[in-house]
């Protein structure tokens, strides 16, 4: 009976064992649930998160391709305009420099017109002190031939 009231305290001491376990277990079984769960919910927004990154890379590349090639518009416009302002005053060059040769040759031929006038204007006024002697001469004549007939007659 001793023997007996040993097993049963030990069989009730291992029930109590067994209780407390049970009930350890129970604690660590929630605590695990609750962990799981955790990690459930921690894997949903982890997976919403790389969703939201690729997105945004997605965006960022979207950004990245149009930036570039508004660089590049941005670019083949300013060349254009560059080229356009070259050609531009290239004509206004050649331009100007067709005015300068049209107002060298301008100058010229009034430097020759005035040279051709002045000897013309010169030659008039030659021609006119002469004709003017000639006048002079021929009414002295004419006065001498008065005179003339006058003493004769």
């Amino acid at each position: 009976q001793e023997e007996k009231k040993q097993l049963t305290l030990k069989v009730e001491e291992l029930e109590r064992k067994l209780e407390t376990t049970s009930a350890q277990n129970i604690e660590f079984l929630q605590v695990i649930a609750k962990r799981e769960e955790s990690i459930h919910q921690c894997q949903l927004r982890l997976e919403e998160k790389t969703r939201e990154c690729s997105s945004l890379a997605r965006q960022l590349e979207m950004a990245i391709e149009d930036a570039k090639r508004q660089v590049e518009q941005t670019r083949e416009r300013a060349t254009s305009r560059e080229r356009a302002a070259q050609s531009k005053m290239l004509d206004l060059e050649t331009q100007l420099s067709r005015t300068k040769t049209e107002l060298n040759q301008l100058r010229r031929n009034k430097d020759d017109a005035e040279r051709r006038y002045e000897s013309r204007l010169q030659d008039l006024k030659d021609r006119l002190e002469q004709s003017e002697s000639t006048n002079r001469s021929m009414q002295n004549y004419v006065q001498f031939l008065k005179s003339s007939y006058a003493n004769v007659f």
